[in-house]
């Protein structure tokens, strides 16, 4: 089975993240980058996959600019077989369309039987990605999987909602997202490190997925952004007999009861 898994280079978030003022785009010189865990644990499923058929390859895709291949590094010191990173000028600040158009290209390029994401990215939190590039794809979608299980010919899993849970399944191929409640990633061991270097690494243009005749023009443009605004300091109460009175009269005003 050939297992594309798409990761993501992202700000780490326990730095503060913040916009390019003068473009609106991410300031990826404001914090440092990692990569995203969400997609690592999609990676993990298929790596616990391979162990047990080792006639399996994995393949790892990602779209960014070139400091993105820092992802791709260690998803291939974690065990994946080979890399493919779409990267091109004209993608920069590509929107969740133009996104899901050029890696579902990709994937289609590189070739599969299943894909593998996160349900949603940690910068972004679109959570539509994996359904957008399945709709491209023209397959099915097991989305936000728990627990996910794989046959040669079939996908399945359970996924929670509103009312308790639900086994799905889909014959390959399908594309899969997974939750932060799937399997928990592994780390690269030295072996896995050292053996990353001499993994193949392709690196694709727009121009090489046929997609050179104005793809990224469907990229959203910021007008505006404006900085969070700081903390306030709150309303201490001090109960001299009235507080009772003062804190329901608080909470009328801010319309909380």
């Amino acid at each position: 089975m050939k297992i594309t898994v798409l990761v993501k280079q992202v700000p780490d978030t326990e730095e503060e993240r913040r916009l390019d003022p003068a473009t609106g785009l991410l300031d990826r010189d404001g914090s440092e980058s990692v990569a995203d865990e969400i997609n690592e644990r999609a990676l993990e499923v298929a790596l616990r996959y391979k162990d047990a058929n080792k006639g399996s390859e994995i393949v790892v895709l990602t779209l960014g600019p070139a400091a993105a291949v820092q992802a791709l590094r260690k998803a291939l010191s974690m065990g994946a077989d080979s890399a493919v990173h779409v990267v091109d000028e004209r993608l920069k600040g590509a929107d969740i369309a133009v996104t899901a158009a050029v890696l579902a290209a990709a994937v289609q390029r590189t070739g599969f039987d299943l894909v593998l994401a996160g349900n949603e990215s940690t910068d972004g939190r679109g959570g539509v990605v994996p359904a957008m590039v399945a709709e491209h794809l023209g397959l099915p979608l097991l989305s936000s999987l728990n627990t996910v299980e794989l046959t040669a010919e079939t996908v399945s899993g359970e996924v929670s909602v509103e009312a308790g849970s639900l086994a799905v399944s889909a014959a390959l191929p399908a594309i899969v997202s997974v939750t932060e409640r799937s399997a928990e990633a592994r780390f690269p061991n030295f072996k896995g490190i050292m053996t990353a270097k001499r993994k193949p690494l392709a690196t694709l243009t727009l121009a090489d997925l046929g997609l050179d005749a104005g793809a990224g023009s469907g990229i959203s443009t910021v007008l505006t952004i404006s900085e969070r605004p700081a903390r306030t300091a709150g309303k201490k109460i001090v109960d001299d007999g009235t507080a009772a009175a003062e804190l329901a009269g608080f909470l009328a005003a801010g319309r909380l009861i």
